[in-house]
């Protein structure tokens, strides 16, 4: 456990109309000099403050790891902004500073693989375009299959097809009819080669399931959403070992946001989306049902932390290190 993250202040550079919804932020440090390493598909966090209100959003950096010079970011315009997104869109300008948190990578290449197969649905197309730097570096076996809703929403298209790697990627246009056929694409998927989805939750569960049915297993797929997992389920009981304090979870509501709302306790979290780790909790007794990207599949089997802005109880009750 722990807080990887350090702030750092950046001021916007230049930023570019993508797509009708899609804006490209280019970043560097007032003061000039290179921005901290990171590598094909990590992220920073964006802290920012509105009218009293805060907000922290996870974007993928999508320039080359190479290029120290600067931090590029897509933000797509959310239809139901929780205000990130559309105080990027409407109120930053360039030569306006924001504060970002250093680098962290929960979507990075697997240096065991042997062919790297990349998915991607809208926005999604993000944190690829970092990991195509790498890999075009690498010299590696890769593919990218990019779906989008009409050429139009296509972004960074025409940039990729471009690349001089244009003949590795393949894009689908759904007003065209143009489909990406999974079952197809990951029927033929090769030993050790390892598939990379960011995208819509359904593109991202459409993968999964045509893995799952051709095959290929848990450990070769990896996927990356940077979304809140919706909160489904029934009420239950969060005990806070620390002051004795039983804070009741409603149906549809976040432990973090039940135990803001009875100032229970003091929680650090970052991203409220389950991907920045900086909420992590210990578990005494229960069991979590993870819906975040931060622990591993053997973290979440161990049932010793979650994330508590995100995740819930598996059952009626559950007493954390609080």
């Amino acid at each position: 456990m722990g807080n990887p993250y350090q702030s750092m202040r950046v001021t916007v550079t230049r930023i570019e109309d993508v797509t009708p919804q899609i804006k490209r932020f280019t970043m560097a440090l007032p003061e000039g000099g290179p921005m901290p390493g990171f590598s094909g598909g990590g992220h920073v966090i964006v802290q920012m403050e509105d009218s009293g209100q805060r907000y922290s959003n996870a974007y993928s950096l999508m320039n080359s790891p190479e290029d120290r010079s600067c931090y590029q970011i897509g933000v797509r315009r959310e239809e139901r902004s929780k205000g990130g997104s559309a105080f990027l869109h409407d109120k930053v300008r360039a030569g306006d500073t924001l504060t970002i948190t250093t680098p962290n990578n929960l979507f990075g290449l697997r240096a065991e693989a042997r062919r790297h197969v990349l998915i991607a649905g809208g926005i999604g197309i993000t944190p690829f375009m970092s990991q195509l730097h790498e890999l075009r570096r690498r010299g590696a076996d890769y593919e990218l299959h990019y779906a989008f809703r009409s050429p139009e929403h296509g972004a960074f298209r025409d940039e990729l097809a471009a690349a001089p790697d244009s003949g590795r990627l393949r894009f689908y246009a759904d007003s065209l009819g143009q489909k990406l056929d999974l079952g197809a694409l990951l029927g033929r998927l090769q030993d050790g080669a390892h598939v990379y989805v960011c995208g819509p939750q359904p593109l991202i569960e459409a993968v999964q399931d045509a893995a799952a049915a051709h095959g290929v297993p848990r450990e070769r797929v990896h996927w990356e959403q940077f979304a809140a997992a919706p909160q489904g389920g029934g009420a239950f009981s969060v005990v806070l070992a620390k002051s004795g304090r039983t804070v009741e979870v409603a149906s549809g509501e976040t432990i973090l946001k039940a135990i803001e709302r009875e100032n229970a306790a003091s929680v650090d979290c970052l991203c409220r989306e389950g991907v920045c780790g900086t909420c992590e909790t210990r578990i005494l007794e229960g069991e979590a049902q993870h819906c975040d990207q931060y622990l591993s599949d053997a973290e979440k089997a161990a049932q010793k932390t979650m994330m508590i802005c995100v995740s819930r109880a598996r059952g009626q009750r559950i007493v954390l290190d609080l």
